[in-house]
């Protein structure tokens, strides 16, 4: 039994070589680029990966890339690791062992260890992940947070083991910003035609933020948790919006109207006879 390792990358440069790293003593290691325009695929290289291209085109997710990336693995077994996620060697010791047992079950739900800034956030543990499965077994649906679905059975590693749970390196701000933006985009194709409200509008960022910042815990965290808690209400809300925008995009102006521009016109003469006079 043998393991491919996926890691599906978009100018990943910042944490792929610490991420490479924690997976190198796998069976085969397979960066599915999306065109990165960073050091990127020059890393993976260098650290001995295979690296396969899947065309960007307008995708603002890589979960587009995740089908393509799997048919791609030549082994038995698939793991997929984001490029900001780091694998503990106990974990790929866990997996050797659970592949080598009798009858694993065909899709395994690994759990993922978060951090708020520089706090672990527990409240948010096990936060399981459907990575890890038989190659021929999983389809990944092309929108942005999917999970794929598994033709078979499924299991999971005791959520107890945090030992052997996915570390998830934190984000800086700035950074988490642009990829807020880039993941409500992706929101929109996965839920467009949903009817959105101003009471939702209102409700959903704030129930959000009530959630993340006092049913789930976030207060425990101190400034990091009260952060984190209102990143998540702004991502709801940017996510309502974008699905409003997508509904009433045909009706916003992309011309001045010819009214409008008689208007200009007349100030831009009023103007330069007021300029004249002085």
């Amino acid at each position: 039994m043998s393991i491919s390792v996926i890691i599906n990358t978009y100018n990943s440069a910042r944490h792929l070589e610490k991420v490479i790293d924690s997976v190198k003593d796998f069976d085969e290691i397979i960066v599915c680029d999306m065109e990165s325009t960073d050091e990127t695929v020059d890393i993976a290289r260098h650290k001995g990966a295979r690296v396969i291209t899947f065309p960007k085109r307008n995708h603002t997710c890589c979960e587009p890339a995740r089908n393509f990336a799997i048919e791609h693995a030549s082994c038995d077994w698939v793991f997929v690791v984001d490029a900001d996620e780091l694998v503990p060697h106990a974990l790929r010791r866990y997996l050797y062992r659970y592949i080598s047992g009798k009858r694993p079950a065909d899709g395994l739900y690994i759990p993922r260890r978060n951090y708020i800034l520089d706090r672990f956030r527990s409240a948010k543990y096990p936060d399981y992940q459907m990575r890890f499965f038989r190659s021929n077994v999983a389809d990944w649906p092309p929108y942005v947070h999917s999970e794929p679905t598994i033709d078979g059975t499924v299991s999971k590693i005791p959520s107890n083991k945090r030992e052997l749970a996915l570390i998830h390196i934190p984000h800086s701000i700035d950074v988490q910003i642009r990829r807020l933006d880039a993941y409500t985009t992706a929101e929109v194709e996965k839920d467009p035609d949903r009817k959105i409200s101003l009471a939702g509008l209102t409700l959903k960022p704030l129930g959000q933020f009530i959630s993340s910042y006092l049913i789930k815990g976030g207060f425990r965290y101190g400034i990091p948790g009260f952060i984190a808690a209102s990143h998540d209400a702004v991502y709801q809300f940017y996510r309502e919006a974008k699905i409003y925008e997508s509904h009433v995009k045909s009706k916003i102006p992309t011309e001045i109207p010819e009214e409008t521009v008689a208007i200009l016109g007349e100030d831009e003469e009023i103007e330069a006879t007021r300029k004249e006079r002085h």
